[in-house]
């Protein structure tokens, strides 16, 4: 593809692409050529309209929601039989048949609905753009559970190589905000259960990472019986690394006690997890000593981590 088509396709994927996902609210009954208003009317032109039949559209494989509500699609599905569908989807062509950009629950609704084709508008996308479109749909449309948008940004990140801030820019969030989201995925899996559950929350969570799961676990238990704040989860934590257990002693008096990480430790720490894209802990044993800890959970994060450590140096 020319460069020219990169920068205009580019272009359609900031203010042109959020013109043709649109606002929910304020679009979903407004009559077709209508201009929201604020919308700039020299944004990218929408790409043109047509019907397309149900049985030629293929998934997304790039969604990130998992999971569809029954009763969501129900209610969704009804309001197609007696309005139709007034917002249309985006595909993309692909070996004579149409792959969604973004849409699938209008899809999944009208399929339910009976309806055999469905308004459409057609765009020449490559597949990281097809990601990005996915993905900013769901963000800024039906809110998906925080830890499928940390797998969303995980597996765009591995897909296309990218760095954090590479995708927050795309995504017109902080840098940390992803980077916080990111560490979630660090979680074992009966705690990602409970967040998944809102038994506690992502500040509960991110909060207890740095302990070992049968403390996580502990602290669950206590953050949801005594219904603890977030600060009061840190204080625990940071008990529980000086003390090595969720019931505090003191230490033995023949060995120096560990030194408390210091906030300039702790942003260090959160420095080099940014910049390498990886789980990464300072553990102080004493005075001006420590480790270092750069975690990785496949060949290819290794690899990854490798490439950026050769970079770097």
């Amino acid at each position: 593809m020319a460069n020219g088509n990169k920068n205009g396709m580019k272009k359609r994927l900031g203010r042109g692409l959020n013109a043709l996902l649109g606002d929910p609210e304020s679009t979903a009954n407004a009559p077709a050529g209508d201009t929201p208003a604020g919308e700039d009317r020299n944004a990218a032109a929408p790409a043109p309209k047509q019907t397309v039949a149900v049985d030629l559209i293929d998934p997304n494989p790039f969604q990130p929601r998992k999971e569809f509500s029954p009763e969501s699609l129900a209610e969704l599905s009804e309001s197609i039989k007696r309005h139709g569908v007034l917002q249309p989807i985006l595909l993309r062509p692909i070996n004579g048949r149409f792959q969604l950009i973004a849409g699938e629950r209008r899809w999944r609704a009208a399929k339910e609905a009976g309806l055999g084709e469905v308004p459409a508008r057609l765009l020449e996308l490559d597949d990281r753009q097809v990601c990005e479109a996915a993905i900013e749909e769901n963000l800024k449309r039906q809110d998906l559970s925080v830890l499928e948008k940390a797998q969303a940004f995980q597996e765009y990140l591995d897909r296309f190589e990218c760095s954090i801030e590479d995708l927050s820019k795309q995504l017109s969030m902080s840098r940390s905000n992803v980077s916080n989201m990111l560490r979630l995925l660090e979680l074992p899996n009966a705690v990602k259960e409970l967040l998944s559950r809102d038994a506690i929350s992502p500040g509960h969570a991110r909060a207890l990472l740095p302990l070992d799961e049968a403390q996580q676990l502990e602290l669950c238990a206590r953050i949801q019986k005594e219904s603890w704040s977030v600060r009061q989860t840190e204080a625990e934590v940071r008990a529980v690394q000086n003390d090595g257990s969720t019931k505090p002693t003191k230490p033995a008096a023949e060995k120096p006690p560990v030194p408390e990480a210091s906030n300039h430790v702790l942003s260090l720490q959160n420095f080099l997890r940014d910049q390498l894209g990886q789980r990464v802990e300072i553990k102080l044993s004493a005075k001006n000593a420590g480790r270092l800890i750069v975690h990785f959970g496949s060949n290819t994060e290794f690899e990854q981590l490798v490439r950026k450590l050769k970079n770097a140096a």
